[in-house]
């Protein structure tokens, strides 16, 4: 379970985020929002990418101002931009960089890549450069980059934003696909009609909390 209590976050004096209170324990729950509402902030706060100026959030009961890097091996983060998380320039070296930190073990790292390669039909893709992938494949790297390090949590900020049509498809299956629970900040609303909770952000407050079906129309209208 994700608490948030009572949490405000500004920059630089300019509020971002409004005294937010919420309890996220559904498995699939989406942000949406217009350009500027806060919701990509909101989401980094969730494995504490960002902290809080004020206020507490909390994964499974630990804090990310004091458990930061337990919460963020608990909590994996997908970037709208995966050039800004694929850090190696080999896809197999790529996906193992996480792993060595960790202590995987030599033989768990070689199976696991061999499994999420499988996993995605990329297994042929093993020693590309990572760079000369397509858009889609390089945001299916940067999933399986989370993914080999076991969270518990998958936070994903637009990752469909920057493909076109038929790699929107296949990140939208591999989201749908995935067994963890997963918050989805999105400006792509034909991803979240079977999501369990939509929270609606505007200048920085929650302006509506509802099923898809209820939130997704409010929204919608708000924004025309």
């Amino acid at each position: 379970m994700i608490e948030i209590k009572n949490v405000t976050l500004s920059y630089t004096d300019h509020p971002i985020l409004h005294d937010i209170s919420l309890t996220l324990s559904e498995r699939r729950v989406a942000i949406i929002g217009a350009n500027g509402s806060g919701k990509s902030s909101f989401a980094r706060l969730l494995n504490g990418l960002v902290q809080p100026t004020s206020g507490d959030v909390l994964i499974d009961g630990q804090n990310t101002k004091t458990h930061g890097k337990d919460i963020r091996q608990r909590v994996g983060f997908v970037f709208q931009n995966p050039d800004n998380q694929i850090v190696f320039p080999i896809v197999e070296e790529d996906l193992a960089f996480g792993m060595k930190n960790l202590g995987f073990p030599k033989d768990i790292i070689k199976r696991k890549t061999n499994d999420i390669l499988a996993r995605y039909d990329m297994s042929d893709l093993r020693e590309h450069p990572a760079h000369l992938l397509s858009g889609g494949q390089k945001q299916l790297l940067a999933i399986s980059g989370v993914l080999v390090m076991e969270p518990d949590y998958i936070v994903l900020d637009e990752p469909t934003t920057l493909l076109d049509l038929r790699n929107k498809r296949r990140i939208s299956e591999a989201i749908h696909a995935l067994d963890q629970t997963v918050i989805l900040a999105s400006h792509d609303l034909d991803l979240l009609h079977d999501f369990n909770r939509v929270i609606v952000f505007d200048e920085g407050c929650i302006v509506a909390d509802d099923v898809p079906a209820s939130a997704i129309p409010f929204y919608v209208d708000r924004m025309s």
